[in-house]
């Protein structure tokens, strides 16, 4: 068997952590070559040049793509997505790559996968058929399904959702949510270790938020974060960690309130571009609740047995734990959301909760799919058509 390229394309912080575990055991694959190439967030100074992170982990970053502006304006984002569409179409000319293999829903893979496609490349797209009816991700999630011959989904609706797009059911495999083999492999820090790596002692309560823009929702972010940080300004004894949201439009209107409220009160609040994924799961260790819109707080943290509230539309549509509380994106409904995380009431029933996203060992499963896969079989798509009477 000839040594088999795969190219991972990462983007952002959070999409490589959860590709870390793939990244390395496609590495050690017999007759695997790993190809990075790193884009996005990952090389901008505003987001914590990430990539950095990348290499300190030991893998070589084979290509940058440079593609963000210095905007986050719709008009922004879309010159980026060209730009990056420029560039990808170079590195993977010169990469030459038999698969590629993307996790998500961003504008960055949606660029990436497009010149994948024109390069006749197939597409391998982890985290495929959800749904997250609040954001422009939504149709660019689904657009990338439909340029993807490999689709590994995080439960059994993504991965019906993915064939009822019409994608042959021989290549979609249910491999579970690939974050939760962080929290089974990572070893986690403890309490005080984690205070030292973060330079801030946690309080008698302590919640960990991260917010970001609702992308279909003009001009909303603003006052919906206000009203976030009135609500947690109102608790008492209680800490606060703040993650900044990522390079969506208005992202920075978000960024510029974290800066302000933690500026004002640094007693009890603390704030980071990017925790990365040790300090980020080791974290959830020691807070109370995670409160945001963020993915993770419906797929990584429910493992830690702690609640997640959940703030407006964002992920609406995915599945959710019993320990999540969705509520409404104004003061009121935050505020009861969270007098409800910290009842007594609520808490006794964690310890009991499960998981919807399974239980960890992704990487291996996607590694051998990859392994083996045949690709002559995956040049030339075919539409699977469900069986079904619309009424």
């Amino acid at each position: 068997m000839s040594v088999r390229k795969i190219c991972v394309i990462t983007g952002t912080r959070a999409e490589y952590g959860l590709l870390y575990w793939t990244m390395k055991a496609l590495e050690k694959a017999p007759e695997i070559e790993l190809q990075v190439l790193a884009t996005g967030m990952h090389l901008s100074p505003e987001f914590g040049m990430t990539y950095r992170q990348i290499e300190q982990d030991g893998f070589r970053i084979n290509k940058k793509v440079e593609m963000l502006v210095s905007a986050d304006t719709p008009a922004g984002i879309a010159k980026s997505m060209g730009l990056g569409m420029i560039g990808y179409a170079d590195a993977l000319a010169e990469l030459q790559p038999d698969i590629v293999l993307v996790l998500g829903d961003r504008f960055e893979i949606f660029s990436a996968a497009s010149a994948a496609m024109i390069h006749r490349i197939p597409i391998a797209h982890c985290h495929g058929g959800e749904a997250t009816e609040g954001l422009i991700d939504e149709p660019i999630r689904h657009s990338i399904t439909k340029m993807s011959h490999i689709h590994f989904t995080a439960t059994d609706i993504f991965r019906n959702r993915v064939i009822q797009l019409g994608e042959q059911p021989e290549h979609v495999y249910n491999v579970g949510g690939l974050g939760i083999e962080n929290i089974n492999k990572l070893s986690l820090l403890n309490k005080k270790a984690f205070e030292e790596s973060i330079d801030f002692q946690l309080g008698k309560k302590n919640l960990l938020i991260t917010f970001h823009p609702v992308t279909f929702e003009k001009s909303s972010a603003e006052i919906q974060f206000k009203s976030l940080l009135q609500a947690l300004d109102e608790r008492e004894d209680t800490n606060l960690i703040f993650t900044k949201a990522n390079a969506d439009t208005d992202g920075r209107i978000i960024n510029q309130l974290i800066d302000e409220f933690v500026l004002a009160n640094k007693h009890k609040a603390i704030a980071f571009t990017s925790l990365g994924q040790l300090r980020y799961l080791s974290s959830l260790q020691h807070v109370d609740a995670v409160v945001g819109n963020s993915s993770s707080g419906l797929v990584e943290v429910p493992s830690f047995k702690i609640p997640t509230i959940n703030i407006g539309d964002r992920q609406r549509g995915r599945p959710t734990a019993e320990s999540v509380i969705s509520c409404g994106p104004d003061y009121s409904s935050i505020k009861l959301a969270l007098e409800m995380a910290y009842s007594e009431n609520f808490r006794k029933k964690l310890p009991d909760i499960h998981n919807p996203y399974g239980t960890g060992n992704s990487s291996d499963r996607i590694v051998e799919v990859l392994r083996n896969v045949k690709i002559e079989d995956l040049i030339k798509k075919k539409f699977y058509d469900l069986q079904f009477n619309i009424q």
